[in-house]
């Protein structure tokens, strides 16, 4: 009997689009009574949910195989893991910012000593070496925001838009990293050829899942007199899937194709003889 494979789910704010995009890949997460060990649809995995920062330490020590966190706690706790999949989710900047009153010419001046606040302690210490600024480390435990004025002149901490810290009067003024959730194995577990397979497996199912999120199935139909021109302006994965119609009528284009490029797209193939446009999301791409 194969051993199960020990994944780590996050709590808190990634939780809920990791679980989604398991889901949206096929594998669900069922949640019973032992509520910190759920029970994972996809055959070989035994699933405890804990903290990112928690993750990181058990990936670290072995005791977990694989598991989500954010790259800015590998980084912080310096932690040699193999990154597997970059999901794209929860995408932070790990920041510097303070009262703007502070700030000169947009960096903190010279010339007095620095109380920086920060959860992140090696990145901070890091941050403050490769600028030069003269500077004590206060560690905080949450709610780094509040520190300043008070009890630190500025904090280095993560943020998505920026709003928690202009709500809370304060500027950023350096960006020390940027972080996003991502799938990390021990690298041990990657070594090992039976356990990096299974790995690797729920990698291309998740991968599946971001490909087709970022992209639409374009399908139209042109005659053979435009069915060159058309094919030269549509941009897909390999080779577009093209089929002639009933009776000779003309011919069935089908192509995977950035959503983004949809809104521009669409008028220069209609402009080039497409017609019977039809765009459609799919669920799952697999290359």
């Amino acid at each position: 009997m194969i051993p199960s494979l020990h994944l780590a789910i996050p709590k808190g704010r990634m939780y809920e689009q990791v679980v989604r995009l398991l889901h949206d890949a096929g594998v669900d997460l069922k949640v019973g009574a032992r509520a910190y060990r759920p029970a994972l649809s996809l055959a070989g995995f035994e699933t405890k949910m804990l903290k990112p920062q928690t993750i990181v330490d058990m990936l670290q020590h072995g005791s977990r195989d694989l598991g989500f966190a954010g790259a800015d706690w590998v980084a912080e706790k310096n932690a040699d893991l193999v990154e597997v999949l970059d999901l794209g989710l929860d995408p932070v900047r790990l920041v510097a910012a303070a009262p703007r009153e502070l700030l000169v010419s947009g960096q903190l001046p010279t010339g007095r000593r620095w109380v920086v606040a920060s959860e992140y302690q090696r990145l901070t210490e890091a941050w403050i070496k490769k600028t030069g600024i003269d500077a004590d480390f206060v560690r905080s435990h949450g709610a780094t925001e509040v520190f300043p004025p008070e009890d630190a002149d500025c904090i280095v901490d993560n943020t998505a838009t920026g709003a928690t810290l202009v709500a809370n009067g304060l500027e950023i003024f350096d960006t020390v990293m940027h972080s996003s959730t991502r799938l990390w194995a021990n690298p041990a577990a990657w070594a090992d050829p039976g356990r990096r397979e299974r790995i690797e497996h729920l990698a291309m199912l998740l991968r599946s899942v971001m490909d087709a999120r970022s992209r639409v199935v374009l399908e139209l139909n042109v005659g053979a007199d435009d069915l060159d021109r058309v094919i030269a302006v549509l941009p897909c994965m390999k080779h577009p899937t093209v089929s002639p119609l009933h009776g000779g009528q003309g011919f069935a284009v089908k192509v995977a194709v950035s959503r983004k490029l949809v809104p521009e797209l669409i008028p220069v193939v209609r402009r080039l003889g497409g017609s019977d446009i039809l765009v459609t999301a799919p669920t799952q791409i697999i290359a």
